[in-house]
């Protein structure tokens, strides 16, 4: 007959703990690798299709790194970014002074440029407008289509959100600073402010240059040279609404966030810029 052997109970734990001990040193590194290689980017809704798309191509290059992208508007970005709650932010606009003093650490990189498309529904007859006009329709001194052209029904007139820096772009661009009427209606994204005009004949908004689809881009009149956003318009200046957009960090990128911002800025990723309708930094 075989006997068993019998471990002494005080073994079994001492061999437990050990075991238990083990499997914790194996999996913390993976745990802290895991955190290291997360990456999360916030702000601009005019930014997130780039960071989405470059984010894309990152991940397939860099498997074991998780890009998570989210808007909320540049405002939020900044905020986001100068708490630490992301490593990333997305701007379309610059620092305004008192985000500057809240937030003194911050450093802003250039990433890619664009133009504001002002646009009209389809069925819209008119084809251009003037700065002023422009600026005339979203204050409300300018109450109807016929006196620029079109139809004589009112206006629909769509704006952003006050988080927004194409809301804060358009504000000092085109209004000059001059109150918003109070009958605008405000969307929280660029795609918000183009499925809303695609959906109605009598409206008026204002986007990035990629978010046009299923609407029409109205021409600036300046000067009687009628402009469009275009590569070559942004790129040269002469299209008056153009703008950098920008990423947001805490001090000069580091780490996992330096390398995809030179990822970004790179001639692969400045491609994949020009392919979803942006223009390139370069």
């Amino acid at each position: 007959m075989r006997m068993s052997q019998n471990v002494p109970i005080t073994k079994l734990s001492s061999l437990a703990w050990m075991s238990g001990l083990l499997i914790v040193l194996i999996l913390l590194p993976a745990a802290v690798s895991a955190e290291e290689k997360s990456l999360t980017i916030s702000g601009s809704t005019t930014v997130l299709p780039i960071a989405a798309a470059v984010g894309e191509a990152f991940m397939d290059k860099n498997p074991d790194v998780d890009v998570k992208v989210s808007g909320g508007g540049s405002g939020a970005g900044i905020s986001a970014i100068g708490k630490n709650t992301v490593d990333i932010g997305m701007a379309s606009r610059d620092l305004k002074d008192e985000e500057k003093t809240s937030y003194s650490g911050l450093v802003v990189t250039p990433i890619a440029k664009d133009g504001i498309s002002i646009i009209v529904n389809p069925q819209n007859p008119v084809e251009s407008l003037t700065l002023s006009q422009i600026k005339d329709i979203y204050t409300g001194a300018i109450t109807s289509w016929k006196d620029v052209g079109g139809n004589q029904e009112g206006f629909e007139i769509v704006g952003r959100d006050s988080a927004s820096g194409t809301r804060e772009f358009f504000f000092d661009e085109v209004m000059k600073k001059a109150d918003f009427t109070q009958f605008m209606l405000e969307k929280n994204s660029n795609g918000a402010v183009q499925q809303l005009v695609s959906q109605t004949g009598s409206a008026i908004g204002y986007v990035g240059m990629d978010f046009v689809e299923g609407v029409k881009v109205i021409s600036l009149d300046v000067e009687g040279k009628m402009l469009k956003p275009s590569v070559a318009s942004v790129q040269s200046g002469e299209y008056p609404l153009s703008r950098e957009l920008y990423f947001v960090t805490n001090g000069q990128p580091s780490g996992l966030a330096k390398d995809f911002t030179d990822f970004l800025l790179s001639d692969e990723g400045q491609k994949i810029v020009e392919e979803n309708g942006f223009v390139s930094i370069r």
